[in-house]
């Protein structure tokens, strides 16, 4: 007969810390973040005419549009920088942020028949979400080098030395926001779901307190402490001083941007890993 009292047993529980980061644990479910990747990242080309094409195409489109509109008809200076390359600058970066945010933001949502079935760190989902947005910003930063290389070849100076010494850093604090954002939304929308409805609005007004379609120095000094409250404001101005030498460089405003993203997240995780533990019963 088979003894019983050998046998070992598994007892998976919702963990004793609400700041749960086992690093181990989520290095050995790799495997399972590529292929959220992968699952992420195909809805955007599967069944259409131009697939990965579009990575290139949206931020292009976009570009072109916001040069029309806010710099021919709205007449929005954008100093000596070609406006193509200024809204292009602030766009790719945006959709990082923004993708990032939103994706994480419904994790619970989109997620559920996953959360209610099978155990894996749940942080691997917001780790994939971002790795999918990561996947996106790449290819368009490759093309927003290959706008400033032309343009470097008629006239405009590129300081790419610069901008890829600080482009890594920028990207990195952005990720902070966006996952840290996106994950405080996403716990408080598992129990009040019409949040839900809010959240491209609040987006959009986000996106117009942020020099994105405009340099922060054109901001009226009565409206200039929207921008200088908003921290992400630094950043793009960073970005762009760096590269194209439009902006501002404020390494006060950086530091304490980062310190506030490192905050951010931490907070983002506390909520996340609250509310994943009775999530299958909220959503």
């Amino acid at each position: 007969m088979k003894n019983l009292t050998n046998e070992k047993s598994l007892l998976i529980t919702s963990g004793s810390s609400w700041f749960d980061l086992n690093f181990g644990e989520l290095f050995r479910y790799r495997e399972l973040i590529w292929l959220l990747i992968v699952r992420e990242l195909k809805p955007t080309y599967k069944q259409t005419i131009l697939g990965p094409l579009w990575f290139v195409l949206q931020p292009v489109l976009m570009t072109l549009i916001y040069s029309l509109v806010f710099g021919r008809v709205a007449k929005i200076p954008t100093g000596d920088c070609p406006p193509l390359l200024f809204y292009l600058s602030g766009i790719i970066l945006w959709n990082f942020f923004n993708g990032s945010f939103l994706k994480n933001a419904n994790i619970f949502a989109s997620y559920s028949h996953l959360f209610s079935k099978i155990y894996f760190p749940r942080l691997v989902v917001p780790i994939a979400a971002l790795g999918s947005t990561f996947f996106n910003l790449m290819i368009q930063f490759c093309l927003f080098l290959l706008f400033g290389i032309w343009f470097q070849f008629h006239g405009f100076p590129v300081d790419f030395v610069t901008g890829l010494l600080f482009t890594p850093l920028i990207v990195l604090v952005l990720a902070f926001f966006s996952v840290g954002m996106g994950l405080m939304v996403s716990g408080v929308t598992t129990k009040y779901k019409d949040l839900n409805h809010f959240l491209s609005f609040g987006s959009q007004l986000l996106m117009y307190a942020t020099p994105i379609i405009y340099p922060e120095s054109i901001v009226p000094e009565s409206y200039n402490w929207i921008s200088r409250l908003n921290p992400l404001s630094a950043f793009f101005e960073c970005y762009r001083f760096c590269f194209i030498g439009v902006g501002n460089f404020s390494p006060s405003r950086l530091v304490s941007g980062f310190c506030f993203g490192v905050l951010i997240l931490s907070l983002g995780i506390l909520v996340f890993n609250k509310a994943q533990r009775d999530s299958v019963d909220t959503i």
